[in-house]
């Protein structure tokens, strides 16, 4: 693949997605599990070359099973970036609605999740521009894949974790529309997504 205007290279959509997790989903500890699992070095970062659905799940359920076989203590979580699929959230969130399916079909429920991030994600019920939908946005449309007993254990640690959904939205109303882009965690410029 050659990175142009409009394709990056799997080393930047790595590099800019690194950043993401660095400066905002630790720096701003949306995620409190992931400073851990970061700093031994579980993150699993894989780029999809798919430009459709169909290529995409072909992604994901090869993904699911790698993560499945590999040893917690090596892999624990995997970023399935996808930076030519599903680039309208709409088509992204009908698109989550499959990844179920295919956790279901593959009887993974209970044994593994998937998260989601989007550039441009949107809870329900809430306006577009409204800073709390920064939580989940990502530089490139991103599914998170997730080992259950890990999460299991990373709540257990923490107490508190029924209350990190509303310490995240009071941390992104204070930071605000300008903090955030301070943090320079999007897209590189030169790419066109």
């Amino acid at each position: 693949m050659t990175a142009d205007k409009t394709t990056p290279s799997h080393d930047q959509v790595i590099a800019a997605t690194r950043l993401w997790l660095q400066r905002a989903v630790i720096g701003l500890n949306l995620c409190p599990f992931a400073k851990g699992v970061h700093g031994k070095g579980l993150v699993r970062y894989v780029v999809s070359d798919a430009q459709d659905e169909e290529e995409l799940l072909g992604d994901l359920e090869r993904e699911l099973q790698v993560l499945l076989a590999a040893p917690p203590e090596e892999v624990d979580t995997t970023l399935l970036i996808h930076p030519m699929a599903l680039i309208a959230f709409t088509d992204f969130v009908r698109f989550l609605d499959l990844v179920e399916v295919v956790l279901r079909t593959q009887r993974l429920q209970g044994v593994l999740q998937v998260a989601s991030f989007h550039p441009d994600y949107v809870f329900a019920d809430s306006e577009v521009d409204d800073i709390t939908n920064f939580t989940n946005r990502s530089p490139f449309p991103t599914l998170h894949l997730l080992r259950e007993a890990s999460l299991d254990r990373a709540v257990a640690a923490f107490p508190e974790a029924a209350a990190i959904y509303e310490r995240n939205m009071q941390t992104l109303r204070e930071l605000g529309h300008a903090g955030w882009r301070e943090l320079g965690v999007g897209a590189p410029s030169d790419i066109k997504e």
